[in-house]
């Protein structure tokens, strides 16, 4: 454990990566570790869109909330749609609404994010008991998902300056090859962003850094922010990867969770 980030959300090596944040918020960064799922989506699948046994989805979501000392019905996740739209919620209520960044000021409620690929980024405001969750892949980090989450989050009472944010195991620029039009996207909004592309093996394609876009659009955004630089591409032990999938020809993939929490008192 990192006793010296001063964000409080560094990571613990192993099934999951965790700490505890002052004024009582946990969270998780899970791997795919420690699930009962089998074959392709082998260990701790919590995605309720992939065509994994649902008995064995249900049995991993459970393990993720009981972790954090609650039932499943406490665990709150979205129907994500590489949106920049953000809910707010204030209560578990089962439902997946269709968004990619959730807030709350609720305590026990267990907001989740999944990825295999795309960038999980937890948010908390440690001193107003405030917490966010964003799903960001390059869409979401690209439309705007983070800065919607961080304006949820003050819309609740959070001071900026306190937030902090920390994104957790993604795909990294080695592994993240795109093509013209994607990288023509990117410069027609905005030239400077060419610094998050390097030249590729491939002629007129490029190496994406969708990390380093991501803790850039925090930063700008006025958010103390930090990167576990961690690969899901290339650690196929503990991460999904809906890239390595592709690549393979595989017909599915599983989902790993990031999760956090406002403790009870």
């Amino acid at each position: 454990m990192d006793s010296g980030n001063p964000s409080g959300l560094s990571p613990l090596r192993g099934s999951l990566l965790e700490q505890t944040v002052d004024n009582g918020i946990a969270h998780g960064f899970f791997t795919r570790e420690g699930g009962v799922s089998e074959g392709i989506y082998s260990g701790l699948n919590v995605g309720l869109g992939s065509d994994d046994h649902p008995d064995h989805i249900r049995t991993n979501r459970t393990r993720v909330a009981r972790w954090f000392g609650r039932e499943l019905d406490s665990l709150a996740t979205l129907h994500q749609i590489h949106s920049n739209d953000v809910v707010t919620v204030t209560e578990p209520t089962g439902d997946r609404p269709k968004a990619d960044g959730q807030v709350t000021d609720r305590p026990g409620i267990v907001l989740g994010v999944l990825t295999a690929d795309c960038g999980p980024v937890l948010f908390a405001d440690p001193k107003r008991g405030i917490i966010g969750a964003a799903h960001a892949g390059w869409k979401g980090a690209f439309g705007g998902v983070l800065e919607n989450t961080i304006e949820a989050m003050v819309a609740l009472g959070a001071d900026r300056g306190n937030i902090v944010a920390t994104l957790g195991p993604s795909i990294t620029r080695h592994n993240y090859e795109v093509g013209p039009e994607f990288f023509a996207r990117f410069i027609e909004a905005d030239p400077s962003l060419e610094r998050f592309f390097t030249p590729s093996d491939k002629e007129g394609h490029k190496m994406f850094d969708l990390p380093a876009l991501t803790i850039w659009r925090l930063e700008k955004a006025g958010i103390s922010a930090e990167h576990l630089d961690t690969c899901t591409y290339a650690d196929e032990a503990r991460f999904y990867s809906y890239r390595r999938t592709t690549h393979r020809g595989e017909p599915d993939y599983g989902r790993q969770i990031s999760a956090i929490m406002i403790r009870e008192a």
